[in-house]
């Protein structure tokens, strides 16, 4: 399904970002929609919301406040404003002005059709006035199946020319069901996109901050995102033997996934840099692990560990990466998909620290984000999900 920006009255090139907590959820996407729209011109509306809210609701308020303007958005675990982070809330980013094209694009029964989904949504950016900077912004569901699926559909239509950068939704870590929002809709099991075609660039940072911890491992037994044997040993027993799991963890599913949000598993790649996944939860029956996408079988694998330090060092890093990308260019915001087991290691003060840091970077520039079950960024190469990093797009 594609909606089309609609022609107003153009104002400069502006990005603003409008959040309320209110309760009431009509009241909260009116709030956050009103404090968003500076101007008349907005192309683009871009929701992250607590799904605490009756979200038919919310969205309601906001298109009442908007009159309809094209939205994209997605459910979290958690907002990111320049006011700090934060929980059962809305934030809501617009952008407008001269030198934007807008379309957006919805591609629903995702875990059936991983590919084809993202296939399907990257047909957007075929609708794209021809500007000199493009880029796809993707917001899926987090629990669908194996997310680099989505971006190989993806790939696939746009090939290495058009950036992919997003997340996936959350549900404040019940891991139940994430909910995506296209328009008037909501969803769940779907793929929401937004391409941009812009007359200024785009630069996008992607930095995990995790280091490796004791040998590498084979992986001697998976298939797509379950890991079933390591060293030809059951995968579940060599994680928790090695990283000396507390005995909680040995029998509860919960114990198990809050442990391993600091613990997740680094994948070998021809580049030298590893590829984190996350381990989202593991079967005592089995004795695999469920990562949230793809672990080759016959790859090389580590474990991870991180500190509050280096998470920290490398928000600076990715949001540095991201104002590179604009040639010199002031922003015009950041936009932040934050992993939520790099909040599990820095903690409630460590998000704070990490939010102020951002703010930073973007100089006085508005910024937006949410707290994800994953995040995709491909600048180059075909790979582009990624897992406990932080992804940082700069709008120039």
């Amino acid at each position: 399904m594609l909606a089309t920006t609609p022609r107003a009255a153009t104002a400069e090139r502006w990005l603003a970002v409008g959040r309320s907590q209110d309760p009431d959820p009509a009241m909260a996407g009116r709030e956050a929609a009103s404090e968003a729209l500076e101007h008349a011109d907005a192309r683009l509306l871009i929701v992250f919301c607590s799904d605490r809210y009756r979200l038919d609701e919310l969205l309601a308020g906001i298109n009442e406040r908007s009159g309809g303007i094209p939205l994209i958005g997605c459910s979290t675990a958690g907002e990111i404003a320049a006011d700090g982070p934060g929980d059962a809330g809305v934030v809501v980013t617009a952008i407008g002005g001269e030198g934007f094209t807008v379309r957006t694009a919805s591609a629903e029964g995702a875990s059936a059709r991983l590919r084809e989904a993202g296939a399907e949504v990257a047909l957007a950016a075929s609708e794209l006035e021809p500007e000199a900077h493009r880029i796809l912004l993707l917001l899926t569901d987090g629990l669908a199946g194996d997310q680099q699926e989505i971006v190989r559909g993806a790939y696939g239509v746009l090939g290495a020319e058009v950036p992919l950068v997003g997340g996936c939704a959350g549900d404040d870590l019940r891991m139940e069901a994430t909910h995506q929002l296209s328009g008037d809709r909501v969803l769940t099991d779907a793929v929401v996109a937004a391409a941009l075609s812009s007359t200024a660039p785009f630069g996008i940072g992607v930095r995990h901050g995790w280091r490796k911890v004791g040998e590498p491992m084979l992986v001697t037994r998976s298939a797509e995102n379950r890991v079933f044997e390591l060293d030809d040993e059951p995968a579940l027993d060599v994680y928790l033997e090695r990283l000396e799991a507390p005995p909680e963890t040995h029998a509860d599913g919960a114990a198990f996934t809050r442990f391993a949000l600091t613990h997740p598993l680094g994948l070998s790649r021809r580049t030298g840099e590893e590829q984190v996944r996350l381990v989202a939860e593991a079967s005592f029956d089995d004795r695999s692990l469920g990562c949230i996408a793809e672990v080759p079988e016959g790859g090389l694998a580590w474990f991870m560990e991180g500190d509050a330090g280096s998470v920290l060092d490398a928000t600076d890093a990715a949001c540095g990466d991201a104002l590179a990308g604009l040639g010199g260019r002031p922003p015009l915001g950041l936009l932040a998909f934050d992993c939520i087991a790099r909040r599990g290691v820095l903690g409630d003060a460590g998000i704070v620290s990490e939010v102020a840091r951002v703010e930073r970077h973007a100089d006085g520039a508005p910024i937006a984000g949410f707290y994800t079950y994953g995040e995709i960024a491909r600048r180059r190469g075909v790979s582009g999900f990624h897992n406990q990093t932080l992804v940082v797009l700069a709008l120039g």
